[in-house]
């Protein structure tokens, strides 16, 4: 039940109590500049001895340097751990100091951390809660209740319907700067949640928060999407160094407490519920466990270390959940490409897997709303000059060196059977697929108009396909790359939508070795003179010379991408 008390009701109360007779001036709309802080508390999870609770602090008053908020608790909870504060307890009475990060806090600024505790018997929601020995106005909920107002919605069937798309504006400024850029500058693409730092905001940039609020500027009066990309595995992306992460494989504890905990506060204040916040859970995980793994030769032993310790299952299961309880959080579990889990060995197993995921770590399938195909990736949405059922004098495209006996030749067709796949695995029938076009355009020049020569199976496919890369498995900053189709929702069958999620013109890694802080390493993946591995058959990369850090602007990619788009640019 939503409960909101003021110190002036109390006192009007006792007045009253008393026989005495209360005459309260406030001035109108700025009733609340009277209180001096407003704290929300909500329990956004609760099961037989634990809970875990989210904390948003109003200050009202003049800007601090450093804050404290204290509560007493009537039952016998205890934090456990924490996050966003530092957070002790001595009996029944807890305080939450600042961090050195966010001890600054304006005057109408908000602050936000959370905590996990244990309890037993009632778990009362605390009734005072003062902020530097003021005390403040509360708005508490529990999300247990049916009768609170503010509790958990119903999802829509397709965030995307009927809604905006949020326009990152430091990725907008980055892409208007480029000549011709201000084509596409307004176009939405995903945030990425790569670092525990970027939940705050790195080097000076915009954090979620920050994002969260111009999303609500931008939003208006209408239905406003903003895209997340959900990205800090311990071990991540087991199989490719550019793309390696901050936490080794061993802390998964670390990723729950310090990545999604963090982020599932902020997503789950008040202020942001009329947002509906999709976002792309941790690529590049869960598919390298089935196809990296074991006596495969394309197995690493890295990705064999997380299949054992079970750190991607549990990391992805734990974020379904955290992000899964708050009602307007749409989950898309990363689901690969066609060109890597479209082969028969691959294909089923991978829907297997990723139920596992989605049932791990208290997560359930109610918890997944979709999938994301292509993310970061460049596979070709649709090839229509040839299919996989087509033959060039007996012989089967799908034994073409293209092919290479895959079932599938295209993004969509991968997207709509894989859907079909993952709800036989035990997925609920109304998920819904999101497909990253950002650079699979592949237009330009070198476009075949037609189908190819029909010589050998090879001349065939060679000289219609979309997709002009060296190999399907190449996937760093791809030459001859550009930009696919603009986002757009339910675009076909089974699909909720085609995203940007990788905002073009950031790198997918460097092309030569670059010291950074950021755990990115060096993947002769990126480099233009590499000669390949057993992932792409040996093959040069077909990378781009002179790239930066993965995430960083890389101008020629995004001059590039702009002039092979397709449908082209106006």
């Amino acid at each position: 039940m939503s409960r909101t008390r003021t110190a002036l009701l109390a006192a009007l109360a006792l007045i009253a109590a008393s026989g005495g007779t209360a005459v309260a001036v406030v001035p109108s709309d700025t009733s609340l500049a009277a209180v001096p802080c407003t704290v929300d508390y909500k329990v956004q999870d609760q099961w037989d001895t634990g809970f875990t609770a989210a904390v948003t602090v109003t200050n009202n008053s003049a800007a601090k340097s450093s804050w404290a908020v204290k509560w007493s608790y009537a039952g016998n909870q205890k934090v456990t751990s924490g996050w966003n504060a530092k957070i002790t307890q001595s009996g029944a009475a807890v305080t939450a100091a600042n961090e050195t990060y966010n001890a600054t806090l304006g005057a109408g600024g908000s602050v936000s951390f959370g905590f996990n505790g244990t309890y037993s018997g009632s778990n009362a929601v605390p009734t005072a809660f003062t902020l530097d020995g003021v005390t403040c106005n509360v708005d508490s909920t529990d999300p247990t209740d049916p009768t609170d107002p503010t509790g958990p919605g119903t999802k829509v069937d397709n965030p995307y319907s009927g809604a905006k798309v949020y326009v990152n504006p430091e990725w907008s400024a980055k892409a208007a700067a480029e000549p011709g850029g201000s084509r596409v500058s307004n176009q939405p693409t995903g945030v990425w949640l790569d670092r525990i730092a970027a939940i705050n905001g790195v080097s000076g940039g915009m954090g979620l928060r920050d994002h969260l609020d111009a999303a609500l500027q931008q939003k208006g009066g209408n239905e406003e999407v903003v895209q997340l990309v959900i990205y800090d595995l311990p071990g991540r992306d087991c199989a490719a160094l550019a793309s390696n992460g901050e936490l080794g494989p061993t802390e998964i504890d670390k990723y729950k407490s310090q990545f999604i905990d963090p982020i599932a506060a902020i997503l789950s204040d008040s202020k942001y519920s009329s947002l509906r916040i999709v976002t792309t859970i941790e690529i590049d995980s869960l598919p390298n466990l089935v196809t990296n793994t074991g006596s495969r030769a394309t197995a690493t032993p890295q990705c064999d270390t997380m299949l054992a310790n079970g750190n991607y299952v549990k990391g992805v299961g734990y974020a379904l959940a955290k992000l899964g309880a708050i009602p307007n959080v749409y989950n898309y579990i990363d689901a690969g490409h066609h060109g890597w889990l479209g082969w028969d060995d691959n294909f089923a197993p991978s829907a297997t897997l990723f139920h596992q995921a989605a049932t791990s770590e208290g997560a359930t399938v109610d918890d997944v709303q979709g999938f994301i195909t292509n993310t970061a990736n460049y596979s070709a949405l649709k090839e229509n000059n040839f299919t996989v059922n087509d033959t060039v004098g007996g012989t089967s495209v799908r034994q073409s060196k293209w092919v290479d006996w895959n079932r599938y030749v295209d993004e969509q067709s991968y997207a709509q059977a894989f859907r079909n796949q993952l709800v036989s695995a035990g997925f609920n029938s109304n998920i819904g697929m999101l497909i990253d076009t950002s650079r699979n355009g592949w237009g330009g020049t070198a476009r075949p108009t037609g189908p190819g020569a029909t010589t050998s199976v090879d001349t065939y496919v060679d000289g219609g396909r979309y997709d002009r890369r060296i190999h399907i498995g190449n996937w760093c900053n791809q030459s001859g790359a550009g930009l696919g189709e603009r986002p757009q929702a339910a675009p076909a069958a089974g699909i909720d939508a085609y995203v940007w999620m990788k905002p073009p013109g950031e790198s997918d890694g460097s092309s030569t070795a670059i010291a950074n802080d950021e755990g990115k390493g060096f993947d002769r993946m990126c480099d233009p003179t590499y000669t390949g591995n057993a992932r792409n058959g040996n093959n040069m990369s077909g990378a781009l010379p002179n790239a930066p850090l993965s995430g960083h602007w890389f101008s020629a990619q995004f001059q590039q991408l702009m002039q092979n788009a397709y449908p082209p640019l106006g």
